[in-house]
């Protein structure tokens, strides 16, 4: 805070300074002992007609002195290079100076320069052609002027000086005022609000450009425009009442839920009151509040979610380890050359698996912290497996089909959470189409090299009312007694969690949900390396061990932490991947701190089943578990050093 205050107090002060500079009429340059300028008035600029580029600040005195001689300024010069040469050489002596010379336009101009302490110098031109014509003048025509005459001429001159001052001084302001409502008006232009004012002929006499930021497909250019005509007819409905309490002069907040966008969205109206008190219009200030509801909307659920998180935590860690083998066996399974069919049912069998361990993770970790556990994916792959598991489910008149465009290369993924996303809104959209004929249609695309778009359309009767009010809060649901109300709600925490966002709307023929999440590539993966393997559990240890070389390492295995001790001298190892909860003795993390003083040096990394703010996590890489070898691989990748 003390640092923006002081950047300002400086901004601020060299504002002042170059208006200061500005209102003085002669021309002024300073240089530094470089020859760079350093700073000027307008009054230097104008009076040599110089380009912008030599009255900023590092500019070089020898290229404004070459410009003035390609300007015709010294008249004609027979040698220019050494000319500036010459020039260059005398600024270089730092040494008082006072001349007068004629330039080549016929004007007079005095030059005084005078060096500087800290090095550089000061220089001032001051144009006397009017003092040198009356000069001449007074000494021809001395004889002949009287003491009055010459008090006339006098006072006269002071009173040109004096508004030559006050001319500065007009302009100078002027350019000021200027100045400032250019800032100003960018200033609005930044801002992610759109900011109007309203006349009571209810005709917009300002706004920036921010309006179709809040409501898209609004006009980009609104002045003059009646309301409704800018804000469409929904829009326009809404804040009709507020807008009459305003030429009232009442000021009041609408927050509300834009059906044509999905948007919701917060509008102040403050009255513009003149200075005899009547309201001629109402200043507008709309901000898009969608995340913030969602945000408000979700907190009011955390005691519901608390008591989720307490009936299943219970049952986290023996329901991982199974997982975990499950897993580890549809691995190798989808490693062996199986049927074209076969193959689809492995992998829809590990999607389901994937499902099952992130079902109870979601409920018990809606009010709590969660993990993102990213993996190489496959989007098309992903998209299709979705299919194959929702299929199914589907009545026979349901036509579901996906579309993936510039999405080619994997791309690192929450792959059990997206499809678990994704598969909650496939099946939240054959629900909206009920029994009779209906499409179902899934894309992937990415934007802007950023986020990758995943939308959800359907061709049912779209979101209620309630629904776009609500479709995102925990235990919101639209189907009785048939729901659970937190499909949506994983959505959403899914996307957040991630680092996206969801949006639901309708469209003219059903409704759509987008999903973004952050686009990141897939890194080019680490060397092999021997890997100590540390797992009370015989069966995961399989599991584990066997993801670990299908991804090219050597693994040598210890089921005890004593155990890994007694294998830490040997030679070569370079990572050891161990369980926290070992069993009677050493846990995990102890052992970490065993063996750096046995002195291995290799990195020490974690995996478990425990809740992700247990506090014998804190401060170390681990892997929860169950995964699988994707997400096992991203995670060597993210914590390996390179």
């Amino acid at each position: 805070m003390g640092g923006a205050a002081l950047d300002l107090k400086i901004t601020d002060i060299a504002a002042l300074t170059q208006a200061g500079l500005n209102l003085i009429q002669q021309a002024l340059s300073i240089y530094d002992d470089d020859l760079r300028f350093v700073v000027g008035n307008r009054t230097f600029q104008d009076m040599f007609g110089l380009p912008d580029r030599l009255v900023t600040q590092g500019a070089r005195f020898e290229d404004t002195i070459r410009f003035l001689v390609e300007s015709g300024e010294y008249g004609a010069v027979d040698d220019p290079e050494q000319f500036v040469r010459d020039r260059v050489e005398q600024a270089k002596a730092f040494e008082p100076h006072y001349m007068e010379r004629t330039r080549a336009n016929g004007r007079t101009i005095s030059v005084e320069g005078s060096p500087l302490p800290q090095g550089g110098w000061v220089t001032v031109y001051t144009d006397i052609t009017a003092i040198k014509r009356q000069e001449a003048m007074l000494r021809s025509r001395s004889e002949e002027l009287s003491d009055k005459l010459l008090a006339h001429a006098e006072e006269l001159s002071q009173t040109n000086r004096a508004l030559a001052a006050t001319n500065a001084a007009l302009e100078e302001a002027k350019r000021q005022l200027t100045e400032m409502e250019r800032r100003a008006r960018v200033t609005a232009e930044m801002m992610p609000a759109h900011i109007a004012r309203i006349g009571r002929d209810w005709r917009y006499s300002y706004s920036n450009r921010q309006l179709a930021a809040i409501l898209p497909d609004s006009p980009r250019n609104i002045v003059g425009l009646h309301a409704r005509d800018a804000l469409g007819d929904e829009a326009f409905e809404r804040i009709t009442p507020h807008l009459e309490r305003g030429f009232d002069g009442e000021a009041s907040v609408l927050e509300f839920a834009h059906e044509g966008s999905g948007r919701r969205v917060r509008v102040a109206f403050t009255p513009d009151v003149d200075q005899d008190g009547a309201v001629s219009g109402i200043y507008i200030l709309s901000t898009d509040v969608t995340e913030e509801a969602q945000a408000r909307a979700a907190l009011t659920q955390t005691r519901k979610r608390e008591l989720a998180a307490q009936l299943t935590s219970g049952l986290a860690h023996d329901f991982s380890n199974l997982l975990t083998i499950i897993l580890g066996l549809q691995a190798r399974l989808g490693q062996m050359d199986l049927p074209e069919d076969a193959g689809q049912l492995v992998g829809a069998t590990a999607g389901a698996a994937r499902r099952g361990g992130a079902l109870l993770d979601r409920i018990a970790s809606l009010s709590g912290s969660r993990e993102v556990r990213p993996e190489a994916v496959d989007v098309a792959r992903l998209l299709g497996d979705i299919v194959t598991l929702a299929r199914p489910t589907l009545h026979a008149d349901h036509v579901i089909e996906t579309k993936v465009e510039g999405l080619e290369a994997p791309v690192l993924l929450d792959a059990g959470g997206t499809q678990d996303a994704l598969l909650n809104l496939v099946l939240n959209a054959r629900d909206a189409l009920g029994p009779g004929p209906g499409r179902i249609t899934l894309t992937a695309r990415p934007v802007a090299e950023t986020w990758i778009e995943f939308a959800v359309d359907d061709t049912g009767p779209g979101f209620s009312d309630a629904a776009l009010e609500h479709a995102l809060d925990a235990f919101f649901t639209t189907k009785g007694g048939e729901g659970s109300g937190l499909g949506l709600a994983m959505v959403y925490d899914h996307a957040k969690m991630s680092g996206g966002h969801v949006r639901i709307g309708n469209r003219a023929d059903g409704a759509r949900v987008t999903m973004r999440l952050p686009l990141r590539a897939v890194d080019e993966g680490h060397d092999p390396r021997f890997v100590l393997l540390v797992e009370d559990h015989d069966d995961i240890r399989a599991s584990v061990r066997e993801m670990l070389m299908a991804l090219g390492h050597k693994v040598i295995e210890a089921a005890s932490a004593e155990e890994a001790l007694e294998l830490a001298g040997i030679e070569g190892i370079g990572l050891v991947l161990s369980d926290i909860m070992l069993g009677p003795g050493l846990t995990g993390d102890a052992l970490a701190g065993e063996l750096a003083g046995a002195g291995l040096d290799a990195p020490v990394l974690l995996m478990s089943s425990l809740p992700a703010d247990d506090p014998r996590r804190a401060g170390r890489a681990v892997l929860s578990k169950p995964f699988t070898q994707g997400q096992l691989a991203a995670f060597l990748d993210a914590e390996l050093p390179r």
